[in-house]
């Protein structure tokens, strides 16, 4: 859009320049006119054959300056035509640049918020962490970084939600037996899984 704006607007600065010069050689022509006319009022020529031919210049360049002025006119319509299209171009361009500020104001606002929510939570990770036995984080970042970012899930009835699926019953009755505190793994992904009252046991 930004290309046809400019296009238009060369064009408009072309049409602009041809009206000047047309103006130009109109003006040009009607002072010629008008000398002409004012030697042939003062009666400084006197002889029939200048006259005569002094009048025929004259209404030569009458003819002359109607071309010209039809020339005029016909660029000044083009030069018109050139700077309504300009003029739409432009409130086009404007409106398309407000929609593309406003989607990077709305984005600059989101990852800021999401930067905020990160830092948040990557200060909680670090004092749960700290809690957390460190043989024990550290096959949680193993696993997370072969699982796509999700080293643990939660099972909720009778399903891991890492991978989907169902536990089948010999599975389930191994982690019914385990005591809370020890960490059991889906048999399907691997992953930690965190039990709730929820789970289904």
């Amino acid at each position: 859009m930004r290309d046809l704006l400019v296009a238009a607007q060369t064009e408009e600065s072309d049409t602009a320049r041809e009206q000047t010069k047309a103006e130009q050689d109109v003006d040009q022509v009607r002072k010629r006119a008008a000398r002409d006319q004012e030697r042939l009022d003062s009666g400084a020529v006197t002889s029939p054959k200048d006259l005569e031919s002094l009048q025929r210049e004259i209404a030569s360049l009458a003819r002359r300056q109607g071309d010209l002025e039809e020339v005029v006119l016909e660029i000044m319509e083009r030069r018109e035509a050139a700077q309504q299209r300009v003029a739409e171009l432009t409130r086009r361009v404007e409106s398309v640049q407000a929609k593309i500020d406003d989607a990077t104001a709305r984005r600059d606002a989101a990852l800021e918020e999401i930067d905020t929510e990160a830092a948040t939570v990557a200060r909680e990770r670090e004092i749960v962490a700290g809690a957390v036995p460190a043989d024990l984080v550290k096959l949680y970042d193993k696993l997370r970084e072969q699982q796509g970012g999700v080293g643990a899930a939660r099972l909720y009835q009778r399903r891991c939600e890492g991978c989907r699926l169902e536990l089948n019953i010999t599975e389930l009755n191994e982690i019914r037996q385990a005591p809370a505190d020890s960490v059991v793994r889906c048999e399907n992904c691997r992953r930690i899984l965190v039990r709730t009252p929820e789970s289904g046991l």
